[in-house]
């Protein structure tokens, strides 16, 4: 939870690295806080028919949107490679392929044009 709060502290912090770790640990608690949300949704008969989904996981899924882009940011300057490198989804299937393997991919050793690497500096 923790990794996630410091996830939403750094709201539109879009410079710096993020490791893997922070990374998939936001995603982990948005997906639950996603399905939370949506699931409330129903329970309170607010979802919009045919969809599953209401006002509180639209609201939800706007608040997270830019604290989202900017650790997946974060993620890609810790293996050395530019924020801009996120547009690479728009290329269907293998953009996505690809984007994956460079979150799960370790963090470069040392430091690099983005800063200091976080594994080192938190140690």
């Amino acid at each position: 939870m923790n990794w996630y709060l410091k996830v939403l502290k750094q709201y539109a912090d879009f410079s710096g690295r993020a490791r893997r770790k922070e990374y998939w640990m936001f995603v982990l608690f948005n997906m639950i806080f996603a399905i939370v949300a949506a699931i409330l949704d129903n329970v309170l008969g607010i979802a919009m028919e045919g969809t599953g989904y209401g006002p509180l996981y639209g609201i939800y899924a706007l608040a997270v949107l830019i604290p989202g882009l900017a650790v997946a940011v974060r993620r890609l300057h810790d293996v050395g490679k530019s924020g801009w490198m996120i547009l690479i989804t728009l290329i269907p299937l293998i953009g996505a392929i690809w984007l994956l393997v460079l979150l799960v991919t370790d963090s470069n050793l040392g430091e690099n044009q983005y800063g200091q690497n976080p594994k080192e500096a938190t140690v």
